[in-house]
């Protein structure tokens, strides 16, 4: 062979196998380099040519091969053009057009089969798996450890949630993704020893935002979470040990060939696409199909403000006639029913609760062995067979759905736990809450009568403690960013009361300082299918008239989200669509009131707009004000304030 005619061959497939090994999103401007260093795998993600990722390991450990080095990468690389559409009413968007390039990349050890990965990239989405093939005769695995990382550049910082440890918290009851968030915090460390609970958002310099979390976790997995390193690491971490008592493993198992869920990484230039991505939904499939026609509904719910001594029989009847004057359809009866109420009052209510159109969710506790929340109903959604008798009696009074609570775990047999419940849910027609849990990933797509779950320091702690109605605005202003980017988030707010007590009487319990029209504004900032709000009876009087009838036409369902303007922690401003309805929504965390010129070109100018405003002292009022022609509309929010325009 001539020495040219050799080179340029040599030349040729250098250049065709680094290309296979770039992948960029449809627009060209999401770049996704994957490389073998030293026979380790590693990929790395740029956009408009700015880094994100810097190389990143990949890699798993399992007990019938170690997958992490030893490894070179196939030049054959699959490459699949990906083009869906789906419509799903309880999230953000109800239509989906997702469009990625999707690649394989296949890795051999010892030049035998050992792992694929599985990579998609979206115009502002990558997301991977690993699929483990069959190893000699093994058909099944352990997962011991993941080696995926994400190296994000220096001068990078955090708006971390960190895990909290195991059996720790109210009755041994945590993790349950309960704590607060470090923003705008240092690189370099790892939450209170434990790492980060997902959804995890980065700051990147002056280039954008990354938010870093997981999908399409079922039975057969665990569920997992971001460890901190120096230097910008962050790595996949298992479960704890000592979650749930000790029980259960924390290394999952899977069949072989068999694979993982997926990793996603959401990056924006602005804040725009953390705000509106769906990359949850896109990657997963529904389980199984809707045993029926699944309501998203409004409800209330007593217990945020009278407690547990007040789920009672006249209360909870006092709650139907109160959701009926709203017009909703549901109502929440809390902890202890089963003792203070019972199940032959139970089906009284309910039949009640048919003649006013208003349908029942039930609390239960989802223990069992693993914590000590002492709460009844206990011990029997964790038994299959007491659980589905349970669940036939709840569909022959016509209960709507179930609240479950009190998890305190991401172990694999706590997430077959999960999945269990709802699958037997689906057969009696019942929705299901979680509460004291971890984070639903993909869950409102693959298990079609999933409502919504907590994952979140949510509105019990406005009632338990002042510090959180001190710090109410600024934890509002991160959720829309962080948690509730990624799943519907049960956080039971939207309070009129003044005071959190059972008659808002003034100078007894908590007091809310956030004004009414904030109180409004999240019930459009927070993104959930079903949501029961923190109102009371009392404030059919004792609430402003025009906050009353917002909330009680306020959807829950929505088919757009637009980002406008925030900074986690400070302040946030977000348009949603209902139909041909926008509801703009806005709150501000800072001392200083919030000026700004909002450019809304959805709607037409000179329309006329609904305009619900606070003043400096947080009286708020409802005024009616016409858009301009350049499409702009002047707004302040002084803090702990809200703003709303509505078309």
């Amino acid at each position: 062979m001539n020495f040219k005619y050799f080179l340029c061959v040599c030349l040729f497939s250098f250049l065709k196998l680094n290309a296979q090994s770039v992948v960029k999103s449809p627009d060209g401007k999401l770049k996704l380099s994957v490389s073998i260093l030293k026979e380790i795998p590693f990929y790395s993600i740029s956009y408009n040519d700015k880094t994100f990722l810097e190389n990143s390991p990949l890699g798993l450990k399992t007990n019938v091969g170690d997958f992490t080095t030893g490894l070179n990468l196939k030049s054959e690389i699959i490459q699949n053009k990906v083009d869906e559409t789906y419509q799903l009413s309880n999230i953000k968007q109800s239509k989906v057009h997702y469009e990625a390039n999707e690649a394989v990349f296949s890795f051999t050890k010892e030049n035998k089969p050992a792992i694929d990965v599985i990579f998609r990239v979206s115009n502002n989405d990558v997301a991977f798996k690993y699929k483990i093939h069959s190893q000699k005769e093994a058909r099944a695995c352990v997962v011991e450890e993941e080696a995926s990382g994400f190296l994000l550049p220096q001068g990078t910082t955090t708006f971390l949630c960190p895990q909290s440890k195991p059996m720790t918290g109210y009755a041994r009851t945590a993790p349950s993704y309960e704590t607060s968030y470090a923003l705008d915090d240092a690189m370099g460390k790892n939450g209170i020893g434990e790492g980060y609970t997902f959804p995890c958002l980065f700051k990147v310099n002056n280039n954008g935002w990354v938010l870093i979390s997981e999908t399409g976790v079922d039975g057969n997995y665990c569920g997992s979470r971001l460890i901190g390193h120096e230097k910008g690491l962050y790595t996949i971490g298992f479960p704890m040990a000592g979650e749930n008592n000790g029980n259960g493993t924390t290394a999952p198992g899977i069949a072989l060939p068999g694979e993982t869920p997926w990793r996603t990484i959401t990056i924006g230039e602005t804040l725009g696409p953390i705000v509106t991505t769906t990359i949850p939904f896109d990657l997963v499939k529904p389980k199984y199909n809707a045993s029926k026609e699944y309501q998203y509904t409004k409800g209330t719910w007593s217990w945020i403000m009278k407690m547990d001594n007040n789920t009672t029989f006249p209360v909870q009847k006092q709650y139907i006639d109160f959701s009926n004057a709203l017009g909703y359809e549901t109502i929440l009866i809390d902890a202890l029913w089963d003792t203070q109420i019972g199940k032959d009052k139970i089906t009284e209510l309910a039949e009640y609760g048919r003649t006013k159109n208003v349908g029942l969710y039930l609390w239960y506790n989802s223990n069992g062995y693993w914590n000590d929340a002492p709460q009844g109903p206990r011990g029997m959604m964790d038994n299959a067979a007491v659980r589905r008798q349970e669940m036939a009696w709840m569909k022959s009074i016509g209960v709507k759905g179930i609240k479950v609570d009190f998890f305190g775990g991401d172990k694999q047999v706590t997430m077959k736990l999960y999945e269990d419940i709802l699958t037997d849910a689906n057969e009696f027609g019942i929705m299901v809450i979680f509460h004291g849990c971890t984070l639903p990933r993909g869950w409102e797509r693959m298990y079609p009568n999933y409502a919504a779950s907590e994952a979140v320091l949510a509105s019990e702690n406005l009632h338990f403690g002042q510090l959180s109605c001190d710090n109410e605005a600024a934890n509002a202003a991160t959720h829309t960013f962080i948690r509730n980017t990624v799943g519907s988030m049960d956080f039971g707010g939207s309070a009129l009361n003044k005071f959190y007590n059972s008659d808002n009487i003034p100078n007894k319990g908590t007091k809310r300082i956030t004004s009414d029209v904030f109180a409004l504004a999240t019930a459009v900032l927070f993104q959930s299918g079903v949501q029961h709000f923190a109102l009371a009876p009392n404030n059919l009087t004792d609430a402003p008239q025009w906050a009353v009838n917002f909330i009680k036409g306020v959807p829950t369902t929505w088919d757009e989200i637009r980002f406008l303007e925030g900074y986690p922690g400070k302040y946030v401003i977000i348009a949603r669509r209902k139909g041909i309805k926008w509801y703009i929504a806005g709150i501000n965390a800072q001392k200083e009131t919030l000026k700004i010129k909002l450019k809304l070109p959805m709607i037409a100018s000179g329309t006329t707009l609904q305009y619900y405003s606070d003043d400096a002292q947080l009286n708020g009022k409802k005024e009616t004000v016409k858009l301009k022609k350049n499409q702009e509309a002047e707004i302040k929010i002084p803090c702990n304030g809200g703003v709303l325009l509505l078309n």
